[in-house]
């Protein structure tokens, strides 16, 4: 499953550098596939959905930093436990249980992201 920036975030930006497929924004900012990833252009994520890697999505929250859950991969294929979570002083990054995904899952979706 995804990780979740729960609403004790206290905005320190600590999580932010720290995720190996840049999932993580600060509020209000938009986002893209194509951050630090390999995706270009039209693209069939693994979950089928479509989408301009370029395109400038909406801000999954407009007051906390926030992690985009078609990115994130709990680290899996870069590190043993989600860095976001590692680093967090204030532990407000926890599994998304909105978004579950299998180790396959997220595997294939890392490769997906940086083997394109």
């Amino acid at each position: 499953m995804a990780i979740v920036i729960t609403d004790e975030c206290i905005n320190c930006g600590a999580c932010e550098p720290e995720c190996p497929n840049t999932a993580i924004y600060e509020g209000a900012d938009d986002w893209r596939y194509a951050d630090g990833t390999d995706l270009e252009g039209d693209v069939v994520l693994p979950n089928g959905k479509a989408a301009n890697a370029e395109e400038a999505q909406e801000p999954v929250s407009d007051e906390i930093y926030y992690i985009v859950p078609d990115k994130c991969t709990e680290c899996k294929g870069f590190h043993e436990e989600p860095q976001c979570a590692a680093v967090c002083p204030v532990d407000c990054c926890v599994p998304d249980d909105e978004h579950v995904e299998s180790e396959e899952e997220l595997l294939a979706k890392q490769r997906f992201m940086h083997e394109s």
